[in-house]
């Protein structure tokens, strides 16, 4: 949708342009997988400031017995073990020279904030936690260090162009990463049958413009199609390819998404209308006997 607003924005003969746009996709990719390498490598630096601290703390003019016993656990958590021994991880983030965007004093404001948890209390008093209980607590770190610091969110926003518009997928690839982690090739953000299917997507709504616009105008009622928002139409003319040229998506998942999209992308009324819409369409879709559906 992204790439097709952008699209849609260029000189009018570059909209078609399919090599425009497979391109603006790459793009846009290649910069989420970037934000998604710079959230994991926080979480990477928030575990490792246990060593900083514990040292600051013992080089003190006086330190107290417990500056001399600070626990370091955290830094030697397995989950974080095994991602700074991911040669992918270690290669995009010199490739792209992603260190720039981790402000050590967030880093520090996030581990000091963290130390004072119960969850990290219980954790550090385990003598040997298991790998679940190592995931666990770096999950903890993600969801309510990191995402629920308002603080550092802002800096997010500021500092990462694109976070703000991405924050649900990175969240999404954040679920993901912490339910695999060390497989994660951080070369790639998808995998070759998933970027695949949203280059095939991306070349069906422009190929099949003509075609899907006459499918969805009748069923704007008093609404002029070009007075209809923008990414609303888009989201439609997506829809309706996924609806035709699509067999294994099924319909109810095809509306409910772009219904989804709508709502975050666009106005207060876009989701009902959106849904209206399409639904409008599916129903005429199978009363003609044009919907045709496989099982994945």
């Amino acid at each position: 949708m992204q790439t097709l607003y952008t699209l849609a924005s260029l000189e009018h003969g570059e909209q078609g342009n399919k090599e425009a746009a497979a391109r603006i996709l790459n793009d846009k990719l290649e910069h989420v997988l970037d934000i998604f390498t710079v959230a994991v490598w926080h979480l990477v630096r928030i575990a490792q400031y246990a060593e900083t601290d514990a040292a600051q703390r013992s080089s003190k003019y006086l330190p107290t017995a417990e500056d001399m016993h600070a626990n370091t656990q955290i830094a030697q958590n397995g989950f974080i073990l095994n991602i700074l021994k991911n040669e992918s991880f270690k290669e995009k983030i010199k490739k792209d020279k992603l260190e720039r965007f981790v402000d050590e004093e967030w880093i520090k404001k996030v581990f000091q904030q963290l130390i004072k948890t119960e969850e990290y209390e219980k954790y550090i008093a385990i003598a040997k936690p298991t790998p679940t209980q190592e995931k666990e607590i770096v999950q903890f770190i993600w969801e309510k260090q990191v995402l629920e610091n308002e603080g550092l969110v802002s800096y997010f926003n500021d500092e990462l162009p694109g976070w703000e518009d991405d924050c649900e997928l990175i969240t999404m690839l954040m679920q993901n990463f912490l339910k695999g982690g060390a497989k994660t090739n951080f070369m790639h953000l998808l995998s070759g049958e998933k970027k695949e299917y949203a280059h095939d997507l991306l070349l069906a709504v422009i190929e099949k413009e003509t075609p899907c616009v006459e499918l969805i105008a009748p069923k704007l009622n008093n609404w002029d199609k070009e007075r209809v928002a923008m990414i609303d139409m888009l989201l439609l003319r997506m829809g309706v390819c996924e609806f035709l040229y699509f067999p294994t998506i099924p319909t109810k998942v095809t509306i409910n998404e772009y219904i989804d999209i709508a709502k975050q992308y666009s106005t207060p009324l876009s989701g009902q209308f959106v849904n209206g819409v399409l639904d409008n369409i599916l129903k005429e879709m199978v009363k003609d006997n044009k919907i045709s559906k496989m099982e994945r």
